[in-house]
């Protein structure tokens, strides 16, 4: 008996230090001039959309959830944001390659075909973030807009990797 208490103080104590390791917040007071939008239009409504259920992870600017400051959650959350930024951050889209951002967009619609965005982890607590058919809809025929404008400007073996 003395062993179990005393494991759980130990725990209870691990829980109480682990409070004060905090990950970096991802929030930037700075101008986003590598934002998607600088370069390709974005419609107020596929904005709202992607405020809703994109941008927590897929740019330099979070909102966090108030659990979102108790670890070991906050580690979890940073990790997702992290790993959703490494994949697309609208914020940094246009200083990357013209291959890079067509193939973005291409990923963007199936993402929306296959229902693999936003995730379900997101989604169970962020129910507004949960799409519709015509939201997923929404998102793709921007991202066939943004990719029909980007063939309109530059030649295709600019935009797409050579076929061996």
């Amino acid at each position: 008996m003395k062993k179990l208490l005393l494991l759980g103080w130990v725990v209870l104590g691990a829980l109480i230090l682990i409070q004060f390791i905090k990950p970096t917040p991802n929030q930037s007071s700075e101008p986003q001039a590598n934002y998607i939008g600088t370069k390709h239009e974005v419609p107020t409504n596929v904005k709202t959309i992607l405020d809703k259920a994109c941008m927590d992870c897929h740019s330099n600017n979070t909102r966090y959830p108030w659990y979102a400051s108790v670890q070991p959650i906050a580690w979890w959350i940073a990790n997702h944001i992290k790993d959703g930024k490494k994949h697309l951050n609208f914020d940094e889209y246009t200083q990357r390659s013209l291959r890079y951002q067509y193939h973005k967009m291409e990923e963007t619609v199936e993402m929306m075909e296959e229902k693999e965005m936003p995730l379900s982890s997101y989604t169970l607590t962020h129910t507004d973030a949960r799409l519709s058919y015509e939201e997923r809809v929404a998102i793709m025929d921007w991202a066939h807009a943004i990719m029909e404008n980007m063939k309109a400007r530059y030649p295709m073996d600019s935009l797409r990797k050579k076929s061996k």
